[in-house]
């Protein structure tokens, strides 16, 4: 688990806390819909293509950089400069994508199709998924 510099943390409620705060046992979970066999993001309980129920459930965590920008402007000043702002492209699903940043690495390292894995930075009872580079891939 990565612990950095503080972000601004979501507010929780039942469509999402089981994403924000799964980082604590390790998890990537997001909701699936098993009516179409599909994985929704960002977190609803309610598929948004066939509108059956979803429920949480954990995914690889593995993914690759469909693109990514880096970071110059210091929005946060207690987030330093310069940092990844990516696109994750999920291996569960083509298109389950999500913006994260990439960490444990050169910003300039970073690659289009890099492969990826989770790690969480913990913000109170928040989890919050960031991506390093995948040394196993």
């Amino acid at each position: 688990m990565t612990v950095v510099a503080a972000r601004i943390i979501p507010p929780l409620d039942d469509d999402n806390r089981e994403f924000w705060t799964g980082g604590a046992t390790g998890q990537l979970r997001l909701p699936f819909c098993a009516t179409c066999s599909r994985w929704i993001f960002p977190p609803l309980l309610r598929c948004p293509d066939c509108s059956g129920p979803a429920v949480y459930a954990p995914v690889s965590g593995k993914g690759r950089v469909f693109t990514y920008t880096v970071n110059h402007h210091p929005f946060n000043p207690e987030v330093p400069v310069p940092y990844v702002i990516a696109i994750v492209e999920l291996a569960e699903q083509e298109g389950l994508r999500f913006t994260t940043d990439i960490v444990s690495c050169p910003v300039d390292s970073v690659t289009i199709d890099m492969p990826v894995r989770v790690v969480f930075e913990q913000q109170a009872d928040v989890f919050v998924p960031l991506f390093e580079p995948d040394p196993e891939a």
